[in-house]
C-alpha cells in the first residue's frame, strides 16, 4: 500500500462507517453546505433563521427545515430563548470529520 494515501485513524468499524456516512450525507445537500459555511463565516456566532434566509436568499421554511436536519445531524446547536432561536454549529463535529479524512 502507498503510505500517501493511508487514513490517519485506519480502518473504520461498521458503526463509525455509519456515524460517519450520516454526517456526510448530511452536509452532501448544497443548501445545508451553504448555510453551514455562512454560520461559520460569521465566526461561529448564532445566527436566527431569518438572517440566514436574508444572506444566502433561501425562504425561511426552507432555512428551517435544513436547520432540523443540520441539528438532527449533530453539525449545528439550536438554543432558543423566549421567542428567538440561534443556531451556531458544532466545531467538534467537524473535527470528527477531519480526523477521519486526515491523510498521514
Amino acid at each position: 500500500m502507498n503510505d500517501c494515501c493511508a487514513l490517519n485513524s485506519g480502518p473504520l468499524s461498521d458503526d463509525e462507517a455509519a456515524h460517519y456516512a450520516k454526517l456526510f450525507s448530511c452536509v452532501a445537500e448544497p443548501a445545508r453546505l451553504r448555510i453551514l459555511t455562512e454560520i461559520a463565516g460569521c465566526g461561529c456566532d448564532p445566527v436566527t433563521v431569518n438572517e440566514l434566509a436574508e444572506r444566502i436568499g433561501l425562504s425561511q421554511p426552507t432555512v428551517s427545515h435544513h436547520l432540523k436536519k443540520l441539528t438532527e445531524c449533530g453539525l449545528i446547536d439550536r438554543e432558543q430563548q423566549g421567542r428567538t432561536v440561534t443556531h451556531t454549529v458544532v466545531p467538534e463535529a467537524f473535527a470528527e470529520l477531519r480526523g477521519v479524512l486526515q491523510m498521514d
